[in-house]
């Protein structure tokens, strides 16, 4: 699952005690695991050995440079939605010719820099984006591959804000659609209309959504064949589930036995997008608690990270596991999970200082005694964790750690007063 674990009722991540990070770098903060991030990376590569397959990390879910840099060492494309995600890639070292373009709504200069840094696809999302790509193509000159996104209408239980491959979606084109898309430009001379992408949105935690998708979108790549048009990969873009909760998804290996199978004997070089099954297990944030509040009957545990830091719980009613980082040995979590319960445990809310009434990070959630001082890890904060955070309320931004074993490096400062006014001076 990942390498943050206690010993002796202290949680370290890989070899270091978190207290010693949270001691020197100051709260909140976030907490990454190196060894953590490649092995995730790894299972993916060697579930998929077996097909020429192309991993393009979500750039989005964590976009720090230095871990770019990690997995693109590792042989990792990457998976970008916009100019400064290309930009951060660049100075990672990242390969372009390893690099998938998606979103709905690329500006013109954001096209032109793609392709003058010569990707490896475009997503195409619809066909007003793909006239704009060939027209700013031949203005420039250059020739590039495209993959036309299609909605093979899947719905799968999780949330309706990360439901994306259904018809009644901003994204992509459904099946019937799409072959129009290819008798209308798949000749257009400039841009190679050659790839199939595929995205049923995030939160997966079965393996059956994904094969009925492979499955409703091989008859398309087959008959757009039949009729002459060289189909390349297939791109089943990302959303694979990462376990907020101990065991609660399938693992790469599960999701490859399912799909491999379907792949194998088709010609098509597979590409995935994978972000949070590969870098959200991987952090933690630490916060530490400022007050302990009764209110009524409710106890409210108030610590110093705000929904600015992680807005996943008010923004998706998204499960984190909470827990303190120094227990007696017999609050020591054996599972991590939405009803973890141990006699001795008390009922609270975990909330930040935001003027925000939903600024919470868990509403009735049973924890060991907690006390103001004591820090509090807020596990699977890996993606969409920093990189959705902002500076509301002037909060400045918080710093990110690296763990590599038995030490740890500051990859990103805290953000100061200073910084957060300096634009506008």
């Amino acid at each position: 699952m990942d390498l943050f674990q206690y010993k002796k009722g202290l949680l370290f991540a890989e070899n270091v005690d978190v207290d010693t990070i949270a001691q020197q770098v100051g709260t909140p903060v976030y907490v990454y695991s190196k060894a953590t991030i490649l092995d995730h990376f790894k299972k993916i590569q060697a579930a998929y050995a077996q097909l020429d397959t192309l991993i393009c990390y979500s750039v989005k879910a964590c976009g720090n440079i230095h871990i770019l840099r990690l997995l693109a060492e590792a042989g990792s494309g990457f998976d970008i939605v916009s100019g400064g995600e290309l930009y951060r890639v660049m100075q990672a070292g990242g390969d372009p010719s390893k690099i998938v373009y998606a979103g709905v709504g690329k500006t013109d200069r954001e096209i032109k820099e793609a392709l003058e840094a010569g990707i490896a696809y475009f997503n195409i999302e619809s066909e007003a984006e793909l006239e704009t790509l060939i027209g700013l193509a031949k203005q420039a000159g250059k020739t590039a591959k495209a993959a036309l996104r299609v909605n093979p209408d899947i719905v799968y239980d999780t949330h309706k804000h990360i439901t994306t491959g259904v018809k009644e979606t901003k994204f992509g084109v459904d099946i019937e659609r799409a072959q129009r898309v290819f008798a209308q430009y798949g000749s257009n001379g400039v841009v190679d209309l050659c790839a199939i992408h595929i995205h049923l949105g995030s939160g997966g935690k079965t393996i059956d959504p994904y094969v009925n998708g492979v499955r409703k979108i091989l008859p398309l790549i087959d008959s757009l064949r039949d009729k002459g048009h060289r189909i390349e990969a297939l791109d089943l873009g990302g959303g694979y589930g990462a376990d907020y909760e101990t065991d609660s998804v399938p693992s790469a290996a599960d999701y490859a036995s399912g799909l491999v199978p379907l792949l194998k004997d088709k010609g098509l070089r597979l590409i995935l997008e994978p972000g949070k099954s590969i870098v959200a297990n991987a952090g933690i944030l630490l916060t530490r608690t400022l007050y302990i509040k009764q209110g009524g009957r409710k106890r409210f545990v108030i610590v110093d990270a705000g929904m600015n830091d992680l807005i996943r719980p008010c923004l998706y009613e998204a499960f984190h596991f909470i827990w303190p980082t120094a227990v007696e040995q017999r609050f020591v979590p054996q599972k991590r999970s939405k009803d973890y319960a141990a006699e001795g445990l008390e009922r609270v809310d975990v909330v930040g200082p935001i003027c925000e009434g939903t600024d919470f990070f868990a509403k009735d959630r049973l924890l060991p005694p907690v006390r103001r001082g004591d820090l509090l890890a807020i596990f699977t904060a890996g993606a969409y964790g920093y990189t959705m955070a902002s500076t509301y309320n002037a909060r400045p931004l918080p710093p990110e750690v690296l763990v590599d074993g038995d030490t740890f490096t500051l990859i990103r400062k805290r953000q100061t007063y200073e910084d957060l006014i300096a634009h506008e001076k």
